[in-house]
Order: C-alpha cells, then sequence, then structure tokens
C-alpha cells in the first residue's frame, strides 16, 4: 500500500499501452492478469464475479481498473480481451526472496535453512492456493475462449481454501521439520479469506483444473528441495 505511483505508473499504464498496441495492431485477442484482490472487503464466500466489495489497497484498484479498460476496449474497438482473477499462484521458480515474496516459497525456504518463518497475523486467515499448472491451463483456454466470453473477467484458482497454519503445517511435514513459526502483525490492505467460485470459468472456457493444493505442494517441495538446498 506504500507504493501508489508505482503501481499506477506499471499496471494501468502499462495496460493500457499493451491494450492500444494490440488494437492498432490488429490483435485477435488480449489475456491479462487481473487479481483476487479486487474482491475487496466483500465477505461472502466463495468470490464470484460480478459481486465485488470495497477496495483494499491501491494495487487492487490498479487491476479493478484495467479491467474496466479491457472491457472497454472490447466494446469499442472489438478487441477480444480475456481478464483472469488468479487467486494466490504457487509452484517451481517462485523467488522465495525480496519484499513480495510470496508465503509458500518464503516459508520453504526459512524451513529449509532452519529458520522460524514469520506468520503475520493469528495464521487463521485462509487462500485459495493454485497450483501454477492450473494457471498455465486457464492461460492456453483463455488464447481459446469463445466469443460471448470477451470483455468478462474470471476468476482461475482451484476451488479450496486452506489457512496459514495449515499451510505451515503440511509444509513443515512434507520437509520434516519442527520449527515453531513467529506470529507478526498483520499486513495492511490484506483480506482475510479468500475462496474463489470457478464455475463462470468452467462454463464458458471449459477450464477444469487438475492439480489440488496437496498435488501442488508436493510438486512444489520437491523442486525446492532440489534447487535451494
Amino acid at each position: 500500500i506504500e507504493m501508489p505511483l508505482v503501481y499506477e505508473e506499471i499496471n494501468i499504464k502499462g495496460t493500457l499501452n499493451m491494450l492500444e498496441a494490440a488494437r492498432q495492431n490488429n490483435v485477435k485477442k488480449f489475456v491479462y492478469a487481473s487479481s483476487s484482490s479486487v474482491y475487496g472487503d466483500e465477505p461472502t464466500l466463495p468470490k464470484r464475479e460480478g459481486r465485488e466489495g470495497n477496495l483494499l489497497s491501491p494495487y487492487a484498484l490498479t487491476k479493478r481498473t484495467n479491467e474496466e479498460y479491457a472491457a472497454l476496449y472490447t466494446k469499442l474497438y472489438g478487441l477480444e480481451t480475456i481478464g483472469f482473477r488468479y487467486f494466490n499462484v504457487f509452484g517451481r521458480r517462485q523467488d522465495p526472496d525480496g519484499a513480495y515474496a510470496a508465503v509458500i516459497p518464503k516459508f520453504v525456504k526459512n524451513l529449509l535453512e532452519n529458520e522460524a518463518p514469520t506468520i503475520n497475523g493469528d495464521g487463521t486467515q485462509s487462500r485459495d492456493f493454485t497450483y501454477i499448472e492450473n494457471v498455465i491451463e486457464a492461460n492456453l483456454k483463455g488464447m481459446q475462449a469463445p466469443k460471448e466470453a470477451a470483455g468478462e473477467s474470471f476468476n482461475i484458482a482451484y476451488g479450496g481454501q486452506v489457512n496459514l497454519n495449515e499451510l505451515y503445517q503440511k509444509l513443515s511435514e512434507l520437509l520434516n521439520k519442527k520449527i515453531e513459526p513467529v506470529y507478526g502483525p498483520e499486513r495492511a490492505g490484506d483480506i482475510k479469506h479468500s475462496n474463489a467460485d470457478i464455475g463462470k470459468a468452467k462454463k464458458l472456457l471449459k477450464y477444469a483444473p487438475e492439480y489440488s493444493f496437496e498435488r501442488g505442494i508436493e510438486l512444489t517441495i520437491a523442486w525446492y528441495e532440489s534447487n535451494l538446498r
């Protein structure tokens, strides 16, 4: 939440530049990344397209703005845009370092180095963790989407719900570690729970995620054990 101008420059201006370049070069289909953050403080689970709440961060605002621009380009210029609201993507090659590292690679690196990870909040906050292979499938489906999907946004997830305490326990078991986590303050702008309704993507895009959270975690751990040790 501390760099609204950076998000504006990269997310909104960057996406608008891409949309305009696509329009001027007669691109037939434009598939872009939105985010589950566009649901804001809407408490109803599962999260469903068309049922969004008040936004909680500048980042979320930029992603919702991108969706509006994309829908407008479909309506005004006939550019077939497809927006994907990705839910907590994880998998091999995800960077465990840096200020914006996702929670799974960060926890895995901590455990492999016998360090205690920090869980923001009490660990009861939950997410719909989505393995990368499911996202790849969605992207391919997006490129083949029918015309009636143009201008729409879709939830891309597995359709499950795992809280951070459960996640940490699973990672500890797979890595055979017994290290107690440290609990820190909640992160500003974070939602408490996230779980996706993927019915719209199933219906219009024939999206059918094959990798469960459990299977994805096993494959992810195997990759990190080979590449981080």
